[in-house]
């Protein structure tokens, strides 16, 4: 007798720290469901990623529509509904794929399963808020991913034997994540006295800021909107370490086993969103204008 191939829908829409901090989950998923079709449902930056990763047989992009942009939630809507999903796994757990719940209108719905009712799951680090949102439904081990897909050919760089990635970067509407460019640019002049190369790492935003570093610290490599995801995997397998702040390219290095030492305010919790990783730690201070570089060089953590 043959079988209907069950059809799952996983939703992770963003940001970069969030989505690295599902790979267990992801994984898991797949693992649980080994002959399912699995869709993800997420946004245009982490396509490439998903398809590359094996976790998923299909990938679509949301749109994220506007309030009052009917013709986008219309598309979503067929989008959804066309997928005769069975059972949807929402890790994104906001108030947004909540409603998409609603999309499904009038049936049938799929089984779906996101946010545990226990209020103290909020409180946990994202990666066990995951854990524990599996849990709840049958799926009881979310074991560290192999992330060896996650790799790159860095060899155009140029690198140096040692060196240790800087991300100086964070989030434009949260300036309180960022230390100071003056704080990093001592950090990197004392890797460069050690005869350590600091790299930096950042998009276009940080153009900017990583130039003043830079000029701070001549003879750090500035790769400012030189990298992709892949790039930046392949450079922390290969980095003595890595410093930056609360932002999610940091998660991504912690993620690739790369010593991580991270930066925050008062303005995010660690005990909620510390990248995860081998050898991972932080530092936290209100107000990272008032972080001394001593304390970061004393805290830095090398192969």
């Amino acid at each position: 007798m043959n079988r209907t191939r069950d059809k799952i829908l996983v939703v992770k829409l963003s940001a970069l720290g969030d989505f690295i901090m599902c790979f267990a989950a992801f994984a898991a998923i797949r693992h649980h469901h080994p002959s399912a079709h699995i869709t993800l449902l997420t946004t245009k930056p982490f396509v490439e990623m998903a398809k590359r990763s094996g976790w998923f047989d299909k990938i679509v992009i949301d749109d994220k529509p506007k309030f009052f942009d009917i013709g986008g939630w219309m598309k979503l809507r067929a989008r959804l509904r066309g997928g005769n999903f069975t059972r949807v796994y929402d890790l994104q757990t906001n108030d947004r794929t909540g409603f998409y719940y609603q999309l499904f209108f009038p049936g049938p719905y799929p089984e779906w399963h996101g946010k545990p009712s226990d209020p103290a799951w909020e409180k946990l680090h994202a990666w066990d808020m995951r854990r524990e949102e599996l849990r709840a439904v049958g799926i009881s081990e979310t074991p560290f991913p192999d992330l060896t897909w996650l790799d790159a050919d860095i060899a155009r760089y140029g690198l140096p034997e040692k060196f240790v990635l800087i991300c100086a970067g964070a989030a434009p509407t949260r300036p309180r994540k960022r230390w100071t460019t003056a704080g990093y640019g001592e950090v990197c002049r004392h890797l460069l006295s050690q005869n350590i190369t600091p790299v930096l790492i950042g998009a276009d935003a940080e153009k900017d800021i990583n130039a003043e570093i830079t000029a701070l610290a001549p003879g750090a490599l500035n790769l400012t909107g030189q990298t992709n995801l892949f790039d930046i995997a392949a450079l922390a397998r290969r980095a003595a370490g890595a410093i930056g702040n609360d932002t999610g390219p940091m998660h991504l290095i912690a993620a690739c086993a790369a010593p991580c030492l991270s930066l925050f305010s008062n303005d995010s919790s660690p005990a909620r969103s510390r990248p995860v990783g081998e050898r991972t730690a932080f530092i936290q201070c209100d107000d990272l204008n008032h972080l001394r570089a001593d304390e970061v060089i004393q805290e830095i953590l090398l192969r």
